[in-house]
């Protein structure tokens, strides 16, 4: 499809316009107190760029500065240009843009197109010589016999967002794949095992759980020192820097810096935790890192026992319950290995011991659950981009 986008553009005749003779530019300040009226159904309209320029709907409004649908705004800040489908009301440094020439509606998003693409000619002129700069600049729009060709307008747009729904649809399918495939699973049906560990959980009282002490169940690991500082590091991979290094912020899972493996130690398939934060935040870590400051690793103890990934995730569920707290902070510290070793946390038991079946099949219908939310954002956004491809049509 984008072959024969590209063949419609090179085919098209190609006419040169001023944007003076096919739009007006005004100002659209105005303040009359004796000529305010309700102003709930217009939106407010600003010079950001932020949720298309509109910063709020106001209770009153000028009634001269009501701009009418069918116009665009120009916000003189970061020069976009917004087409308004509906009333608006402008404050300070924004301009009305008003077509002299009927567009048809399929067109429009063409012709926003064009007047965004020239935003770095507006932003590198002063505010105040802006009007004259629109009106002088020069476009190429499509011709046929002479005028403008709204019908290959109409076309290209259809098609082109055709070509939009097609690509969110192939990147949901390629989305949902990379999901199941990191998770080891097929598919995110859940199974009657997981249905039933799902609905166990709702139903597990003080008797079904045990209390267990940190310390005794993992231990901490030692690590080199390293002799660098997370300020001197660079913040993505680079030449000889591709090890991930754990500090205590709980930003990418505390992993924000990357050090040179060697001299360092590496690890993976551990739990860390910050020691000097104002967010103890404990995370499984499955990939290789190694520990820079202000944090530490931990791991299972007992050699009867290996845990599997998501056992170690439901493991970091209940130890955040008793670390990541809001009593905690930089100020009042949790503190070291010292501290946390000794804090008490709950495990789900079964005949008197820790159930570390139940542990595996409730993360792995927990993980299957949030492959399915993505699937449905993913279904959510290409029903709303198709909606509004109808509605544009």
């Amino acid at each position: 499809m984008e072959a024969s986008l590209n063949e419609k553009l090179q085919a098209v005749k190609w006419g040169e316009y001023t944007l003076g003779d096919l739009f007006k530019i005004e100002n659209t300040l105005s303040f009359n107190t004796d000529k305010l009226v309700s102003g709930k159904e217009y939106d407010y309209v600003t010079r950001t760029s932020l949720n298309q320029g509109i910063l709020q709907t106001t209770d009153f409004v000028n009634e001269e500065n009501i701009n009418p649908a069918g116009t665009w705004s120009l916000g003189l800040l970061q020069m976009d240009f917004f087409y308004r489908k509906k009333p608006w009301y402008a404050g300070q440094f924004v301009r009305k843009i008003t077509p002299k020439i009927a567009i048809r509606e399929s067109s429009i998003l063409f012709f926003s197109t064009l007047l965004n693409k020239q935003k770095p000619r507006f932003l590198s002129v002063l505010v105040r010589d802006v009007d004259k700069v629109f009106l002088s600049t020069k476009i190429q729009l499509p011709t046929h016999n002479g005028e403008i060709d709204f019908d290959f307008m109409e076309s290209f747009v259809a098609e082109l967002e055709a070509q939009r729904v097609a690509e969110l649809e192939a990147q949901r399918v390629a989305e949902l794949s990379a999901y199941l495939t990191v998770s080891g699973y097929d598919n995110y049906e859940l199974s009657a095992e997981e249905l039933n560990a799902l609905q166990r959980f709702t139903e597990l009282d003080d008797d079904n759980w045990g209390t267990y002490t940190v310390g005794n169940l993992f231990e901490k690991i030692a690590t080199k020192k390293l002799p660098y500082k997370a300020k001197e590091l660079p913040k993505q991979p680079t030449d000889d820097y591709v090890l991930p290094c754990l500090t205590s912020s709980f930003r990418n899972q505390g992993l924000n810096y990357y050090a040179p493996k060697a001299g360092a130690t590496v690890l993976n398939n551990v739990i860390s935790i910050p020691s000097n934060s104002d967010v103890y935040r404990a995370y499984y870590q499955t990939r290789d890192f190694t520990v820079l400051s202000d944090a530490y690793a931990i791991r299972w103890k007992s050699g009867k026992v290996e845990l599997s990934p998501n056992q170690y995730l439901f493991m970091v569920m209940c130890i955040n319950k008793v670390t990541d707290l809001p009593i905690y902070s930089y100020k009042n510290k949790l503190g070291g290995w010292n501290v946390v070793k000794n804090k008490d946390i709950k495990l789900p038991e079964k005949d008197g011991k820790i159930d570390f079946t139940f542990m595996e099949i409730f993360i792995s219908a927990i993980k299957k659950l949030a492959i399915k939310e993505v699937v449905l954002y993913s279904d959510r956004k290409i029903a709303a981009t198709k909606e509004l491809v109808s509605k544009n049509n």
